[in-house]
Parts: structure tokens; C-alpha cells; sequence
């Protein structure tokens, strides 16, 4: 892999290697953009196959995760942590200390969270060696389990793209298709009963749906043929990739919108369905309800002020499908130009000088 030839194609600032002999440590710490802000992601502990592909996912996901933070109108650069190892045996209290030393090293430049394969007790270990982790034990302040954040987020956009596809936000009366019943979506079903919406629930878990069915009179589906169900909107909330050759076809929604990450297969799946007249809230907009949860983390967490937040996912929709409008374009390509459109906009601003205790003169020697 030509590193600086990849780092200079999507503009990364950083890619760090991080090891440590005694614990075990092999991480790699990508850090994207911090125009914004300091960058914020998660960590990931995985076994891969090769170093290659260890690198590749930390910087294609720390370029993510700019997107994520822009979109979501936060003061918050990209990053991403991949640590190489197997989950269920190589995790130590001296692993993770050592992470923390090389995170305090970077001075705020980047902060980290929880991510698949680790979780609150390893970002507690890590917490005891740095203060820029995020996703700790609320002991340590934090915001707990960020699920019900999560979906409030995704209920809130939904509501946004119905308004454009509908003419009305009311989703009373709806027929919703949730593909996955996981916690995020079991609260997101939670909100969508209360407003009066009919759900057709689907998950490989059974228990899961089971407890949907219970809960909020939801009709059972067979992962199969939950596509070409009849509904107004579907929402994917379990795996990635699900808006492909195959289940476009299928569809009988006017809207899609869920809690999934990496809905479309490729691009031109989202060519597609805008040409089919379906309005897509892009997945990394709508999910970003978790993001704003734990960034709230950072001035002390407070409930009220980070679902005040989140409740913004309606306007950033809005504002996506606005630009989508504007430059006869795709969403999921507004989406991206909104978030581009931000950072350009706020580096413009941040171009004059300005001297304070990072910039003295005195600190400049000839």
C-alpha cells in the first residue's frame, strides 16, 4: 500500500503506529481532519488478516467519522483506532493503559471511544492513564448506553424525509418495515408505536422481534422477504449493504431510512433510487445520534442539552435534501457536500492569524 499517496488523495493529516512490547500493543491511530475541532472515533479491535487491512479500515473509517461529525454540526475532527488482536483473549489492563499513554502523547488532537470489540471497561482502563476517552463508566461521567439516543436521532430524521416524500412529518398511520431489532431499534419502535405507526419487524434474533411483537403490536416478518413488503417507509437497522442490485427491485417504500451504517451497497445504488422517486436520509446524518451523545461527554454530559442536539438530525436532513434539490443531485452525494461545505466554510474563517498562548512570537526563533 503507497501510504502517502493514499493519506494525500482524501487529505489525512496523521496516521500513527503505536506498539508496545510488554503488553502486547499493535494499534494504529488515523487521524483525518481537525478543522472543526479535535478528532473524535472509536476503537476497534479486530484480527486481521494483514497490516494492510488493519490500516486501510482505521483510515477509511477515521474519514468517516469527519463526515459523521460535520454533518451532525459538531466542532469535531475524524479519527479512527484500529487495534490488532482477537477480542476474546488478548485484552489486558496493560494493553489498554499502554493505548492510553500514546493517546495523553497526542495532547487532545485526538479522542477515542468504544468500538466493535472493545467496550466501557476498556475505555476505563484506558481513562487511567488520559482524559481523552469518551464511553467510560457514567462513575466517570458518562452518558451511558447511547442506543435510546441513538434512535430518538433516527426517529427524528425519518420524520424529516417523510415530510418531503409525504408532504406531512406525521407518521401516524405509516406502515414502517424495521429490518433488525436490536437496541437501537427497538427504541426507535418505541417512538414510531407511540405516534401510531403500524410495524412490520424482521430480525435473525427471534427473541428480538418476539419482544417487538409483544410490545408494540408489530407483524412479524421472514428476513427474506422483508423488501417487497408493501409499506411507506423501510428502515434498515441491522447490517450494511442491504440497497443493492438485488433488493432494489423489490421495493415498495417512498422512503428509506434507518439506523444502519453503509446502506448502499455502492454509489450508484443511490442513483437509483433517487431515480425511482425514493427519498434516502443518508445513513452517517441520520445515525448520528450516538456521536452527539458522547460528544457532549466533553463539557461534562448533560441529557437535556445532547437530546436538544440530537433533535437537529430533522434539520440536518432538511438541509441534505435542500442541497439535493439545489444541485439536482443524489442525497447521499448532498449529504457529503453539506459536510464539505462546512469545513471549507469554518477553514476560510480559521485563515487569519491569530496570536494567543499556542502562537506566540516569542516561540518563533530565527
Amino acid at each position: 500500500m503507497k501510504i502517502f499517496d493514499y493519506l494525500t488523495k482524501y487529505d489525512y493529516e496523521q496516521l500513527l503506529f503505536c506498539q508496545d512490547e510488554n503488553s502486547g500493543l499493535k494499534a494504529i491511530i488515523a487521524i483525518h481532519d481537525t478543522t472543526l475541532g479535535p478528532a473524535l472515533g472509536g476503537t476497534r479491535m479486530w484480527t486481521y488478516e494483514t497490516e494492510d487491512d488493519a490500516i486501510e479500515d482505521a483510515l477509511r473509517l477515521a474519514r468517516g467519522m469527519t463526515y459523521k461529525a460535520a454533518g451532525a454540526g459538531l466542532n469535531l475532527g475524524g479519527g479512527k483506532t484500529v487495534i490488532i488482536g482477537d477480542p476474546r483473549k488478548d485484552k489486558s489492563e496493560e494493553l489498554f493503559r499502554a493505548f492510553g499513554r500514546f493517546i495523553q502523547g497526542l495532547n487532545g488532537r485526538y479522542i477515542t471511544a468504544e468500538d466493535v470489540g472493545t467496550t466501557v471497561a476498556d475505555m476505563d482502563l484506558i481513562h487511567m492513564e488520559t482524559d481523552y476517552v469518551t464511553g467510560v463508566s457514567p462513575a466517570f461521567g458518562s452518558s451511558g448506553n447511547p442506543s435510546p439516543v441513538t434512535a430518538y436521532g433516527v426517529y427524528r430524521g425519518m420524520k424529516a424525509a417523510a415530510k418531503e416524500a409525504f408532504g406531512s412529518d406525521d407518521l401516524s398511520g405509516k406502515t414502517i418495515v424495521v429490518q433488525g431489532v436490536g437496541n437501537v431499534a427497538y427504541n426507535l419502535c418505541r417512538h414510531l408505536h407511540a405516534e401510531g405507526a403500524t410495524l412490520i419487524v424482521t430480525d435473525i434474533n427471534k427473541e428480538n422481534v418476539q419482544r417487538a411483537v409483544d410490545d408494540f403490536g408489530a407483524k412479524a416478518a421472514d428476513p427474506a422477504d422483508i423488501y417487497s413488503r408493501p409499506c411507506d417507509i423501510f428502515s434498515p437497522c441491522a447490517l450494511g449493504a442491504v440497497i443493492n442490485d438485488a433488493t432494489i427491485p423489490q421495493l415498495k417504500a417512498k422512503v428509506i431510512a434507518g439506523a444502519a451504517n453503509n446502506q448502499l451497497k455502492e454509489e450508484r445504488h443511490g442513483d437509483t433510487i433517487q431515480q425511482m422517486g425514493i427519498v434516502y436520509a443518508p445513513d452517517y446524518i441520520i445515525n448520528a445520534g450516538g456521536l452527539i451523545n458522547v460528544a457532549d461527554e466533553l463539557q461534562g454530559y448533560n441529557r437535556e442539552r445532547a437530546m436538544k442536539k440530537v433533535e437537529t438530525i430533522y434539520d440536518n436532513i432538511q438541509k441534505v435534501i435542500e442541497i439535493a434539490k439545489r444541485d439536482n443531485i443524489p442525497t447521499y452525494r448532498a449529504a457529503d457536500r453539506m459536510c464539505e461545505e462546512r469545513i471549507a466554510s469554518v477553514q476560510k474563517s480559521r485563515s487569519m492569524f491569530l496570536q494567543n498562548g499556542k502562537h506566540e512570537l516569542s516561540r518563533i526563533h530565527h
